[in-house]
């Protein structure tokens, strides 16, 4: 849903969510940039896709909703699986993109096949509630952090068909999209995007890059560390906009 601060900022702020999660993930962030004057919101990924899409088509789905809700420019937000994706808008479409902030980057420095797993465990319905919430801290979250946030919200079929689509897509399709300006928010806790994926873009990119590495977050991010995320992100876009 969109919201519209007081002070509309020349574009508004768009959110991508991780693997399977929803856009509900990002309340928070959007309520308070829409208390600070940026119109913000969160883009749902479709429930399903047909055929075999490729990340080109994820884009294509989230261009048609940025033409129906006739938004031209936005900042663009990605998060996890969202940050790939937003670098595909930026690859495919870079008129319609006026900044790029990545947060949990990845794409370069693979996982380890554990922490893949619990990843994958994290979307099995058949585990008891206890058992699910251990995938999802060890996945997610660093050490300590409460990881009840995301207790719900796993969408098996979604994270099926992005997942797919990603493996359809070539990785140098999107994985040096850059804009004039680019923010990474990166967990320095991160077990499946490893802070050196962001180290490894600003070096290619550093003229456009800022950097903002954070103790004690892992790859869920936004809700263990929501004010210091808030606090880089205000600071960007007001540069930015």
């Amino acid at each position: 849903m969109r919201q519209m601060g007081s002070e509309q900022a020349t574009a508004p702020v768009v959110f991508l969510p991780s693997l399977g999660r929803p856009g509900s993930d990002f309340d928070a962030l959007v309520a308070a940039l829409t208390a600070e004057g940026f119109e913000s919101f969160a883009i749902d990924p479709p429930a399903s896709m047909p055929g075999e899409p490729t990340l080109h088509a994820l884009v294509a789905e989230i261009v048609q909703e940025l033409d129906s809700s006739g938004i031209d420019q936005v900042h663009l937000v990605g998060h996890a699986f969202g940050n790939r994706l937003a670098r595909c808008v930026v690859a495919d479409r870079p008129e319609r993109v006026r900044s790029l902030t990545l947060l949990a980057a990845g794409g370069s420095v693979e996982m380890s096949d554990d922490v893949l797993a619990h990843l994958w465990a994290c979307f099995d319905k058949t585990l008891s509630p206890e058992e699910h919430l251990t995938h999802v801290a060890a996945a997610f979250f660093a050490p300590g952090n409460d990881a009840s946030p995301w207790r719900r919200g796993w969408k098996a079929d979604i994270a099926r068909y992005q997942s797919a689509a990603l493996a359809r897509t070539n990785r140098d399709d999107w994985w040096d999209a850059v804009t004039d300006h680019v923010l990474i928010i990166q967990g320095l806790q991160d077990v499946i995007a490893a802070p050196e994926n962001g180290r490894r873009f600003q070096s290619d990119h550093p003229e456009q890059t800022k950097i903002v590495e954070l103790d004690g977050a892992g790859h869920a991010l936004v809700p263990e560390q929501p004010a210091a995320i808030l606090a880089a992100l205000l600071a960007f876009l007001r540069a930015a906009s």
